[in-house]
């Protein structure tokens, strides 16, 4: 059985599972590479898989970035 993907940008793909289309589509982590599967962090225009990487990234004005997983609304 395989499935089909339709991007924003009019692409469409054909997949026979979740694990090859995370591998093509997914955004990766500017500062480790990783596939962003779920909430990510955007910076500037920049994607991170977490806090800790825009962090560790250098950019300026991420100190204030922080994971929303786990976190309770105040």
């Amino acid at each position: 059985m395989s499935f089909e993907v339709r991007t924003s940008g009019g692409g469409v793909h054909v997949f026979d599972s979740f694990e090859c289309a995370a591998q093509r589509l997914a955004p990766q982590c500017e500062h480790c590479g990783c596939r962003i599967l779920g909430h990510g962090v955007e910076v500037s225009g920049r994607f991170f898989c977490c806090a800790h990487c825009a962090r560790e990234s250098g950019m300026s004005m991420v100190e204030e970035v922080r994971d929303a997983v786990g976190s309770r609304p105040a």
